[in-house]
């Protein structure tokens, strides 16, 4: 019995320490499993072993806060108008581009800055991230999107991060971090990104709706002709269910404070 006890007492403390495979270097694939409607989604790792490495994916449960996100490796002449709809409903976001959307679309650019949406890093290439185990090769996959922001703007890039595809690895958090990034994940999605199977209006709402929660991080692609499409509706209805949206640095500072 005594035996049993500590087998089990171990195993217990095996699942419940850290949510971080013993392999730094290893893959992770950021999914996340709904519970239930309205309901926060738990992720391959949890906010608190996330917020060590300075990476987020979900803000405080108590406020009726969305931050919301865009991601985009090419320009389907969709940007513009998901602009003026931020901007006709006073919502800020983040644009996480890679570097060549940042270089071949500098007025986007320059807009986006203008009208104070962040304009993030994506990385370079869009490569698994996982794969790369130096920290030379991880950093010139961000600074070379970095210089591309700088020439256009004149500025530094905010410094936020997401890897592509959300696959990251441990040793990937960390090297963000000692690059002086924060790295941010997503806690609401759903299929947007097929350019030939773009889903209809009620099947995004069908989706995006349930999935929604206090402290949503959302992610939406600005190359989806659905999103375009439903976004003024899509934020008119998350003001009317009591929603109000902040910008990716309240996120961080609600929950490094």
């Amino acid at each position: 019995m005594k035996k049993f006890f500590a087998i089990f007492i171990f195993v217990v403390a095996l699942f419940s320490t850290n949510s971080f495979s013993t392999n730094v270097y290893a893959g992770v694939d950021w999914g996340l499993h709904y519970p239930k409607e309205g309901a926060r989604p738990t992720g391959p790792a949890t906010a608190e072993d996330l917020k060590q490495f300075d990476a987020f994916y979900i803000g405080l449960e108590d406020e009726k806060v969305i931050y919301l996100t865009f991601d985009a490796g090419y320009e389907a002449d969709l940007t513009a108008g998901i602009l003026d709809t931020l901007k006709n409903h006073d919502v800020p976001a983040a644009f996480f581009l890679v570097g060549s959307y940042i270089k071949n679309n500098p007025e986007l650019i320059k807009r986006m800055n203008d009208e104070g949406h962040i304009v993030a890093n994506h990385t370079m290439t869009h490569p698994d991230m996982s794969k790369i185990s130096t920290k030379e090769a991880f950093a010139k996959e961000l600074s070379q999107v970095e210089e591309h922001y700088k020439s256009i703007t004149g500025n530094d890039i905010p410094r936020f991060y997401r890897p592509p595809k959300g696959i990251y690895s441990e040793s990937n958090l960390k090297m963000a971090q000692e690059l002086g990034y924060k790295t941010i994940f997503w806690s609401a999605a759903y299929k947007d990104w097929e350019e030939n199977n773009q889903p209809s209006k009620a099947e995004a709402f069908s989706k995006l709706i349930p999935r929604t929660h206090p402290g949503a991080v959302i992610l939406l692609h600005n190359t989806s002709k659905t999103n375009a499409i439903i976004l003024d509706e899509l934020l008119t209805k998350y003001k009317e269910m009591g929603y109000r949206f902040e910008s990716l640095e309240h996120l961080v500072q609600q929950l490094s404070s």
